[in-house]
């Protein structure tokens, strides 16, 4: 679902490679396609390049496109649903439905640690096969950490049980046309 053609960056950004996870910084000027805007990330393709990547929202405006608030506020009382409300933000590259309303999420726990709370997320993929693992915790993970009170976060993948299509919730049944 491409949103136009390639742009150049105005500035450097901070990506991550998809589905590896790989962390690594994309040049000024380098062309891009955006492929998805979700959750406040863009999924772009390099041109002349394999494979997509995340850029943050945060530098929308290298994209040439206005920067979203996406804090929750670092400030305040830890709550669990600005936990969850964040992880609705996390979205595979190639599925316009975040992992929450995938039914990807199986267990989210909370412990205390001398500076806030540890959160601990069990989490599965749609296919045991699918690479976006490492690039979907690690993005978990950085959301979670962005809500107050949270001083670590932890996403470990799981395949007990099985995902199956009866997980996605009826929104999420909803933006696929299931229902």
């Amino acid at each position: 679902m491409s949103e136009g053609g390639y742009i150049p960056l105005s500035r450097e950004v901070d990506a991550v490679q998809i589905p590896s996870g790989n962390r690594l910084t994309l040049p000024a000027e380098t062309a891009v396609l955006i492929t998805q805007s979700l959750g406040g990330s863009f999924t772009v393709h390099v041109a002349h390049q394999a494979g997509l990547f995340r850029i943050a929202g945060s530098d929308a405006d290298a994209l040439g496109r206005e920067v979203a608030d996406q804090s929750t506020g670092t400030e305040g009382p830890f709550d669990i649903e600005k936990v969850w409300d964040q992880l609705r933000n996390c979205y595979d590259p190639e599925i316009p439905v975040n992992i929450v309303d995938l039914g990807l999420i199986y267990a989210l726990d909370t412990s205390d640690e001398e500076k806030g709370k540890r959160i601990s997320m069990k989490m599965t993929l749609t296919a045991p096969g699918c690479g976006m693992g490492p690039s979907l915790a690690a993005d978990a993970e950085q959301r979670m950490l962005t809500v107050a009170g949270v001083s670590s976060a932890n996403v470990e993948l799981v395949w007990d049980p099985p995902w199956s299509p009866e997980r996605i919730s009826p929104a999420g049944r909803e933006k696929l046309g299931m229902e």
